[in-house]
């Protein structure tokens, strides 16, 4: 895996999912998705762009928290929104 400076800006330890059952704002619509992403800044679930809604993508557009990892069992890698490549 890739690294990027905004990997060293992340706290020690992941945050605590906000909604460890799903997307925030699907759960909220009653809508489904494919995958989910934890935001590295804050906690944020949101899902995967392949889901209809792209809410992992619209929290780093709003927020500017730029590392989510992967929030699917048995997956532990990170993404970089901004340098868009996997750390």
């Amino acid at each position: 895996m890739a690294t990027c400076e905004h990997v060293r800006s992340l706290p020690a330890q992941d945050p605590a999912p906000n909604t460890p059952d799903g997307c925030e704002e699907c759960l909220a619509l009653g809508a489904r998705w494919v995958h989910l992403r934890l935001c590295l800044g804050c906690g944020h679930v949101g899902c995967c762009d392949s889901s209809p809604n792209k809410h992992a993508s619209a929290h780093f557009e709003k927020e500017g928290h730029p590392v989510a990892r992967s929030f699917e069992p048995g997956e532990d890698w990170r993404w970089c929104f901004v340098d868009e490549l996997i750390v």
